[in-house]
């Protein structure tokens, strides 16, 4: 759980257990292009018969009781039951579960068996309208979802790191604290901090852990595409704070390719970004979401998200850099594009 990173830690942490001979179910959220990329067991995702026959068992389910008593489960909730099945399936040895929310209030909260380890990667204004609206609001929430006598990892600072200590010592939980991000570090540094220092509690081999810290990003979190000369980022920076990580690495002029599906926080990221553009484009993260709300004087608008990428391309000079940020909704949305034109695997930048 946390902010930002907790895709790239879940995936570092299942890597490494699964190296050391651990059968392990992941679960992510949300998927870039497929949403088979939300389940899988040893990195091999769900099938899309398992998923339909799931689906069809829930409704089932759901038809066969009181129309009362008929209550739909969220969408996230469905795909949480569909994960643990396929570990259950697959007689899975480990679970490593990425929040939504966040909190005890999550989805995930309600996996009260053998939970070995708890981690918070870190605490910004995020889901500001369930869990805030004030950033003591969302630590609190956040290290809520620590498990008596579990223990925990994180890398928070500041009213994160406080609340996070503060809870931890409640509910006797050992916190492991990790050193936050430092400037000029890439974000991954980090990530990669707090899943070796996860899966050294969980006594997983040194061999395993150094395989896990080499592992490839996922979909969006910093890819690097080579198209026609020019350079082009996609990462999923979507609240203040990844976004400052972010504009933090990038050099001067480059052209900005921005969507977002919350208003506030998406008018909040891009006000970061955008002030070392040479260009600004808004499109839609999401099919009907965000652009007009973004909409501004030196903002191009584009709906469609790959009609943005092209005339990005097209403004970009020779060797210059395209940075396509915000939701992981529009990465989705324009990564088949990038891979199309690109002549390259895409990688992680330096």
């Amino acid at each position: 759980m946390g902010t930002n990173g907790k895709g790239t830690v879940s995936h570092l942490i299942a890597t490494g257990l699964q190296a050391a001979g651990g059968r392990t179910g992941l679960f992510l959220s949300p998927h870039v292009v497929k949403f088979e990329e939300r389940v899988s067991v040893n990195g091999a995702p769900v099938s899309p018969a398992a998923v339909t026959s799931f689906v069809a068992r829930v409704r089932s389910l759901l038809e066969s009781r009181p129309p009362a008593e008929r209550e739909r489960p969220a969408f996230f909730e469905i795909t949480l039951a569909l994960a643990l099945s396929e570990f259950a399936n697959a007689d899975a040895a480990w679970a490593v579960l990425e929040a939504g929310v966040g909190g005890a209030t999550d989805a995930t909260a309600a996996v009260t068996g053998d939970v070995r380890l708890v981690v918070l990667t870190n605490v910004d204004l995020d889901h500001v309208n369930t869990i805030g609206p004030t950033l003591g609001d969302v630590a609190a929430e956040k290290a809520r979802a620590f498990a008596p006598g579990v223990p925990a990892v994180t890398a928070a600072t500041g009213t994160g790191l406080e609340m996070a200590r503060a809870v931890a010592r409640e509910l006797g939980s050992e916190l492991t604290e990790v050193a936050p991000l430092e400037p000029g570090e890439p974000r991954r540094a980090v990530n990669e901090r707090l899943a070796a220092a996860a899966l050294r509690l969980l006594d997983v081999p040194q061999y395993a852990v150094e395989h896990a810290l080499r592992s490839p990003p996922l979909p969006g979190r910093g890819e690097r595409f080579e198209i026609g000369g020019k350079h082009v980022l996609l990462d999923g920076a979507h609240d203040p704070a990844a976004g400052r990580y972010l504009a933090a690495r990038l050099p001067a002029d480059y052209v900005l390719v921005f969507g977002a599906l919350g208003r506030k926080q998406g008018e909040a990221t891009l006000r970061v970004l955008e002030k070392g553009a040479a260009h600004v484009i808004v499109t839609e993260a999401a099919e009907g979401e965000g652009a007009v709300h973004l909409a501004g004087e030196r903002r191009e608008l584009f709906r469609d998200p790959a009609s943005a990428v092209r005339r990005a391309l097209d403004l970009a000079p020779p060797g210059g850099l395209v940075v396509v940020a915000g939701s992981l909704y529009l990465a989705g949305r324009v990564r088949p594009l990038l891979d199309s034109l690109a002549h390259e695997t895409p990688s992680l930048i330096p």
